[in-house]
């Protein structure tokens, strides 16, 4: 069991609010990930529900048993850090299967645990070396290893792939989301990078200046954002907003996913002229100055040629659009 529940959680310092009141549910064996710009306060939320931050105002709950006062160590918590954190003079074997040795556990409980980690994350042939001896991927498996050995209630994990390279993070991403499957663990996943948030989660948070900007599936958040922030922050490229009244539609602000504008060279309803294209093989995002809203990202299926500074015009696609209203939120229609 490992459900999480957040009531109204607040943290201060001195008298900067990081975290307004934030409430939360996370049930047994979800994979909720943490988003949001720098700053915003997801990594300290995080901390909070380890423990290694006090909680100023509201409630912790772990499986129904309030923790706001219970150490880290009693939590029932394993934490994956982007540092990885590993032991230099330990190797593999032991680094993984230290807490449980610490914790007087049964040699052959130990090793058993160790096997059975290193198996789940091809790690038998490395568990004789040390840190220094493994790449990046390697230790950043050896410290998700050393997580899974203690059969937490809760895996957290603090933007654990931000020092790999793009390969390694699609690679570790995807043995994650396998790990998650295999082991129907409670999951808390941090990061700044919303493709990671999209791909892994059944539950995104996103969280804008300590606040909850809006709780949904991936998808749920890409195709119903409740404002402008979330509309902005989930997918890429980002969102393109423009001014509503300029194109006759009611509200302050339309937003338009670079996939649904069209590009014409012959007519449509916003000139403009070609300033970059990044041509990405199974795609191609054309970036479009206007004089009436600025800079403009379409994104194309395929291979696509266009000049620097050519003439083109664009068209939202009918029924594609978001409205929005002076504040910034959503207006149903």
């Amino acid at each position: 069991m490992g459900a999480l529940s957040l009531s109204n959680v607040c943290k201060s310092f001195g008298t900067v609010d990081v975290i307004q009141g934030v409430d939360l549910e996370v049930a047994d064996g979800e994979f909720c990930v943490f988003v949001g710009p720098s700053g915003c306060g997801k990594s300290t939320l995080l901390r909070m529900i380890a423990g290694l931050e006090d909680v100023t105002s509201g409630e912790v709950r772990i499986d129904g048993a309030r923790v706001n006062l219970t150490p880290p160590s009693k939590r029932e918590i394993a934490m994956v850090f982007q540092s990885y954190a590993l032991y230099p003079h330990l190797t593999v074997r032991d680094n993984m299967g230290l807490a449980l040795k610490q914790a007087g556990t049964a040699k052959a409980e130990v090793a058993g645990a160790v096997q059975r980690a290193s198996a789940m994350l091809s790690l038998d042939a490395l568990l004789e070396r040390r840190p220094a001896e493994l790449s990046g991927g390697q230790r950043q498996r050896v410290a998700i290893g050393r997580a899974i050995v203690r059969r937490p209630k809760l895996f957290l994990f603090d933007e654990p792939l931000s020092n790999l390279d793009a390969a390694l993070r699609v690679q570790t991403r995807i043995e994650i989301a396998r790990l998650h499957r295999e082991l129907s663990a409670t999951m808390i996943y941090v990061t700044h990078d919303q493709v990671e948030a999209m791909t892994l989660a059944d539950r995104i948070v996103v969280l804008n200046a300590g606040k909850v900007a809006q709780i949904g599936a991936p998808m749920e958040l890409y195709n119903d954002p409740a404002n402008t922030f979330v509309a902005g922050f989930i997918g890429s490229p980002q969102m393109n907003f423009l001014r509503a009244a300029d194109l006759g539609e009611p509200g302050e602000t339309l937003g338009i996913r670079p996939e649904h504008l069209t590009i014409s060279r012959e007519s449509g309803r916003i000139a403009g002229s070609v300033s970059h294209v990044e041509r990405l093989g199974g795609e191609t995002n054309v970036y479009v100055t206007t004089d009436a809203h600025g800079l403009l990202t379409v994104r194309l299926f395929g291979e696509h040629s266009f000049a620097f500074a050519e003439t083109v015009h664009l068209t939202p696609e009918p029924g594609r659009s978001f409205l929005f209203d002076r504040a910034g939120a959503r207006i149903r229609r």
